[in-house]
């Protein structure tokens, strides 16, 4: 234990930030044990959410925020291996959500289904601890264990993620104004998880030993486990199974909710494979987004009936199918030669000609507002891989740029990955009022403007950047510029994040809400595996390491590219806003669907607030804040 006088930099910070989390802790005690039914106006099980969910971002953000480190110092990874195995795990993370949600719906419940993801989770995180004889990834066989505390946080994601948000949701009725302000608290408890997880596990990682910072997020993940099981009576019942009886048969010679567990064990083995190719993971990406999104365009254009009902004919169909059979072909030739070239670019393009041309004609045919709807949304998918492939380079090469080339004072790098959670609590509320605040005024940009703006603002994070360092010559980097850095990636999140989501919700129709929420999602998906594929790029050579130079020259043409697709954007954003026609939305197209797909508890892309949802006043077009 060094003495308080030789404390440095991140001494300090550690020690501040385990001050306030053991202050949150304390008044949560407090709020928790009190005999009152609520308080603050809030029942007591949501501050029973709270700290499960904070506990658990302690535990996810601490490990991310070491991640890419360890793969690089311990395991000896190149660079751009590292990225990738980055990329491939973040993506999956934001996948298995997807199916642990559909199981929770259809038999756990939502209580069952979070307790066993947090299991799943404190298991993964305590193999992280394993770390072997630090000979490299080639001579030690503990790697496997690895792999496999990977494959636990993977599949324990999955059955946790959603499903807490989704319990939120369910402690209030269907019109409560306490909403909103539900999720904003509960919004506080995973960004100061996230914030205080990635100092004091990053800390103890760097500082002392990875296994005791990985061991610190396990401990933190157990915790929030504890929490959660313990806080049970305080849920008032909500999240339960909507077939108990059905759990207790028996399948096999066992229960069938024993039988879903073991289908969770199961994808742990399938996911613990599949995280060692790396690659895979992309193409999977691929082929899984042309089926979802061929199915959503499917489902648009000849089964959502127009306002009188009316139906599509189905004349272009051959055509639609031939352009997804083509998307496939070109996918599959891509597998096989294991990359693109020009073969794949054309058979791109005619696939993406067919089905664009079906889209047209049948749009030219007659109006039908809730097909145009799914238009729009399809449009904010594919921004996602942008956005989120420039985003979560924070977690991989930035984080790696900053541990080598810029001027930390002695501050472990890892610290630096709290910076996007702490800008999120300063300035989560002011963007929602200011939201709110246009609103009124009638000077609200549209949600596509701010999903441009936000993308803008991403690119210009990079451009900042690249500038800063150029101005420094020779010399480290000064740390200002990695602060504006995230500074700016933060307010280009809660630009496209937060009205994203609430745009997703409010436009599916009913049957098609869930689906659209998985597709966006999916985008999310994509753009962290898109994030450690750029992140590869960056080594000198294949498999390389980063240099200054060559991750300066990839930032610079990621910002300038991100700020042209962003201007294009906010250009066709009216456009867009007319496939919304927000002036026939009405709160029946999807309910006030609050209690769910909205708040799927994926931290940044909901940006860790709930979007405002004022209902219209008198002479208000309907939807207006959209």
């Amino acid at each position: 234990m060094k003495p308080i006088s030789a404390w440095a930099e991140g001494d300090w910070i550690v020690v501040i930030a385990a001050i306030v989390l053991f202050a949150f802790l304390a008044v949560g005690l407090a709020v928790i044990t009190r005999p009152k039914q609520e308080v603050l106006g809030h029942p007591k099980g949501l501050f029973v959410l709270f700290f499960a969910e904070m506990w658990e971002r302690f535990s996810y953000y601490g490990m991310r925020a070491l991640l890419i480190l360890y793969l690089v110092r311990h395991w000896m990874y190149s660079d751009g291996s590292a990225n990738l195995i980055y990329g491939a795990y973040t993506s999956l993370v934001y996948i298995t959500p997807v199916l642990g949600g559909w199981l929770a719906d259809k038999y756990l419940g939502q209580r069952k289904a979070v307790a066993f993801g947090a299991v799943l989770l404190t298991f993964g995180h305590f193999f992280m601890a394993f770390e072997g004889d630090g000979s490299g990834y080639q001579n030690d066989p503990t790697l496997n264990i690895f792999w496999l505390a990977l494959a636990f946080i993977i599949v324990g994601s999955g059955f946790l993620k959603a499903n807490i948000s989704v319990i939120v949701g369910q402690l209030y009725p269907r019109t409560d104004i306490r909403r909103d302000s539900a999720y904003t608290i509960f919004y506080m408890g995973i960004n100061l998880g996230a914030a205080a997880g990635t100092i004091i596990a990053g800390y103890l990682g760097e500082t002392i030993g990875w296994a005791y910072g990985f061991g610190a997020a396990g401990i933190g993940m157990l915790l929030g486990l504890v929490v959660f099981v313990l806080g049970k009576p305080l849920l008032m019942g909500q999240g339960e199974s909507p077939v108990p009886a059905k759990l207790k048969q028996k399948v096999a010679g066992m229960n069938f909710e024993w039988l879903l567990y073991g289908v969770g064990l199961l994808g742990v083995l399938v996911i613990w494979a599949l995280i060692q190719f790396q690659a895979a993971v992309g193409w999977i990406l691929l082929v899984s987004g042309i089926l979802l999104l061929g199915y959503v365009l499917q489902q648009a254009l000849y089964r959502l009936g127009d306002e009188s009902g009316r139906i599509s004919d189905g004349s272009t169909r051959p055509i639609f199918m031939a352009g997804v059979l083509v998307l496939l072909g070109t996918a599959a030739y891509m597998i096989a030669t294991q990359g693109g070239d020009t073969i794949a670019a054309i058979g791109a393009l005619v696939g993406l000609g067919l089905v664009i041309a079906a889209c047209v004609i049948e749009g030219r045919k007659y109006s039908n507002h809730a097909r145009d709807r799914v238009f729009a949304m399809i449009f904010f998918i594919l921004l996602m891989p942008v956005f989120w492939g420039l985003f979560e380079q924070a977690g991989g090469s930035v984080n790696l740029f900053t541990d080598r080339f810029v001027d930390r004072a002695g501050v472990p790098t890892s610290l630096f990955q709290s910076i996007n959670p702490i800008y999120i609590i300063l300035l989560g509320p002011i963007f929602a009022a200011l939201w709110q605040w246009m609103g009124r005024k009638g000077i609200e940009p549209s949600t596509p403007a701010k999903m441009g703006l936000g993308i803008v603002q991403m690119g210009l994070a990079f451009v900042v950047l690249v500038w800063g360092a150029n101005n420094a010559g020779d010399a480290l980097v000064p740390v200002l510029f990695i602060f504006l850095f995230y500074l700016l990636s933060t307010t280009g999140e809660l630009c496209l994040s937060p009205v994203g989501l609430s745009a997703m919700n409010r436009l599916s129709v009913r049957h098609m809400a869930s689906l659209m929420m998985a597709a966006f999602f999916f985008g999310t998906a994509g753009g962290n595996y898109v994030a450690g594929f750029l992140g590869s790029l960056m080594g000198e050579g294949e498999g390389g390491d980063i240099t200054r130079e060559s991750a300066l020259g990839v930032y610079w043409t990621m910002g300038l590219t991100a700020i042209g697709i962003g201007v294009f954007v906010m250009l066709v954003s009216s456009l867009v806003k007319k496939l919304m026609h927000l002036e026939t939305l009405r709160d029946d197209d999807v309910g006030d669907d609050l209690e769910g797909q909205a708040q799927a508890g994926l931290e940044n892309q909901e940006a860790g607030l709930h979007p405002a949802t004022n209902p219209p006043g008198p002479g208000d077009e309907p939807g207006r804040n959209i």
